[in-house]
């Protein structure tokens, strides 16, 4: 596709010495959360990462304009959460987990969950149709077929056979409004994963009396200086 002119932040981005370092970045990044990349994985997320610096020139995926943002707030945050999803898969003895990716915008957290793991089945949804375009053609270019992008309004989906193993969204709604917009797409024994900034009280306290918060799971995310949780749920079973 034809981009717009770059702005001055992705003049900083060009060149093989900033994908280099941005590599770097990302492997120890890894490293440091404990979950190594092999090189056709690290190769995957970079690819991802200039796919989302092109097409966020016309397409605006993302507020972020500048690649080492967009790796520092958008990659290594959906990287932190690899580990808690493959302890729960190991749980579950599930060697395939099927994931939907609520209000996902360019792919986040569902096309970095895709890219580290080939045997989840990923599906990202969003109710803006570039959005889910540009996530099919992620899929696409980097043949990936384990992702799969919807344009739709979540509570209009129909879920796959017996439901998603997990529910997960970053920024997407209030706890109550995720989990009532995704009812009917969650597998009887699936869990909901939501990402959050801080730990969100107000939010906890608000949802329906059926709702176990069974684990609230803090995260570390390396070069970010900010606040990451993990909030685990699941229909309460009385």
């Amino acid at each position: 596709m034809t981009a717009g002119a770059p702005d001055r932040a992705s003049k900083w981005d060009a060149g093989p010495d900033s994908d280099a370092r941005r590599r770097a970045v990302l492997t120890a990044a890894s490293g440091a959360m404990h979950m190594p990349l092999t090189d056709a994985v690290a190769d995957r997320l970079m690819a991802y990462l200039a796919l989302m610096q092109r097409w966020n020139k016309v397409y605006n995926l993302t507020a972020l304009r500048h690649a080492d943002e967009m790796l520092s707030h958008h990659l290594l945050d959906c990287l932190a959460v690899v580990p808690a999803l493959r302890q729960h898969a190991a749980g579950t003895g599930k060697a395939t987990l099927r994931i939907l990716d609520v209000g996902s915008g360019g792919g986040l957290p569902g096309v970095v969950l895709a890219a580290v793991e080939p045997n989840w089945q990923v599906s990202c949804v969003d109710a803006v149709g570039k959005k889910a375009t540009f996530i099919r053609q992620v899929a696409a270019e980097l043949r990936m077929p384990n992702l799969q992008g919807f344009h739709a309004r979540v509570e209009t989906l129909t879920p796959p056979g017996a439901g998603y193993d997990v529910v997960t969204s970053r920024a997407f709604a209030s706890l109550s409004d995720f989990v009532q917009l995704t009812r009917h797409l969650l597998a009887p024994s699936g869990e909901w994963m939501a990402m959050k900034g801080r730990q969100p009280g107000d939010e906890l306290s608000a949802l329906p009396a059926d709702i176990d918060v069974f684990h609230v799971e803090p995260l570390l995310v390396p070069g970010l200086d900010a606040q990451r949780c993990l909030i685990w749920m699941r229909r309460r079973q009385d």
